[in-house]
């Protein structure tokens, strides 16, 4: 018998949910943040500063209950709202790498925007509609659709008649076959974030290099991690009085990445030439490990899912195949 296709709904943990989890109960979670507050306060200014940090503590904990609130309570419309008469799962973040989007004809995903971006690596050439969960304390970059709009933007997939926008990914393949996606940003480097050792290879040219990692950045990630390294670059230009660079700025579905060198050593063993540049399709960026351990390549800023970059690995970066479709009013 031929399964029906399915609708799936990713979602993500609050922070309350976070606490909760870590200390066992809601009580615990609350006396918990109240003393590490109390703790902060302690050596400073005795009884009033002591009392202030926990009445804030306290706002905290109330703040993140009603964020949980908010995000349960839409999850549950949007349950509703979605019965349209085909199978509905609901997938929790954590299990992405994982889950099996083979069946599903178009994935919900209930924000913070950040989900939008982790989902985007693992559900293939499928749609994402992004609803923003709370309004009032999420910009929805990437959630442009409100619980109420739910129903209708996926009947817009299911009828084929959506509006989408398309959003240029980066890929990391090693020499064995091991495969990486970004939505926003790839970093090569140390897990540690101490000094990593590697050759670069850039068209016909090849360095070997000491540096705090190397951020690959995508159109959706130019606005990110790269423009940090902007405006560090442009700050300390101002200082020293040369010429501020201008920020780059890449379209989302632009088919290009920008690469950067994080704070290069040079030194009598590693070069600091080949800092930046950019990868236009069929371009690869290429990086030999020179680092016995602890050498990560990891995507949108998760360290938890990397794939390993150690002595005798090679990366090649490029423009991925593979676009993310997100659905748009």
């Amino acid at each position: 018998m031929q399964r029906l296709p399915s609708i799936v709904i990713v979602t993500a943990p609050t922070r309350f949910q976070g606490l909760v989890a870590r200390w066992g109960t809601k009580g615990q979670a609350r006396f918990r943040l109240n003393q590490a507050a109390s703790h902060r306060a302690s050596g400073e200014q005795a009884a009033t500063q002591v009392a202030l940090s926990a009445a804030v503590a306290e706002a905290d904990f109330d703040r993140y209950e009603s964020e949980d609130r908010q995000y349960q309570s839409t999850l549950d419309r949007l349950r509703r709202e979605l019965d349209l008469g085909f199978p509905l799962t609901v997938v929790e973040r954590r299990f992405l790498p994982t889950y099996e989007f083979r069946n599903a004809m178009v994935v919900v995903v209930i924000g913070p925007d950040g989900l939008v971006a982790n989902t985007a690596k693992y559900v293939g050439d499928l749609p994402m509609v992004g609803i923003n969960p709370d309004p009032q304390r999420i910009d929805g970059v990437l959630l442009p659709f409100d619980v109420g709009q739910a129903r209708m933007a996926v009947e817009s997939v299911i009828q084929q008649r959506a509006h989408e926008k398309r959003v240029t990914m980066a890929e990391a393949i090693l020499d064995d076959g091991q495969r990486l996606l970004a939505f926003n940003d790839l970093f090569v480097g140390r897990r540690t974030h101490v000094s990593a050792r590697y050759n670069l290879n850039w068209r016909q040219y090849s360095e070997s290099q000491s540096s705090s990692g190397v951020i690959v950045a995508t159109g959706a990630g130019s606005t990110g991690w790269l423009s940090s390294i902007f405006n560090m670059a442009r700050g300390v230009n101002a200082w020293t009085g040369g010429e501020p660079g201008k920020t780059l700025k890449l379209a989302w579905d632009e088919r290009a990445l920008a690469w950067v060198v994080r704070e290069p050593f040079a030194s009598r063993f590693s070069q600091a030439e080949l800092v930046a540049g950019m990868l236009e399709y069929q371009d690869e960026l290429v990086l030999e490990s020179l680092m016995p351990e602890g050498g990560a390549v990891f995507s949108d800023g998760i360290e938890s899912d990397y794939l390993e970059f150690n002595s005798g690995t090679t990366v090649r970066i490029r423009i991925a195949d593979q676009q993310a479709r997100i659905v748009v009013p």
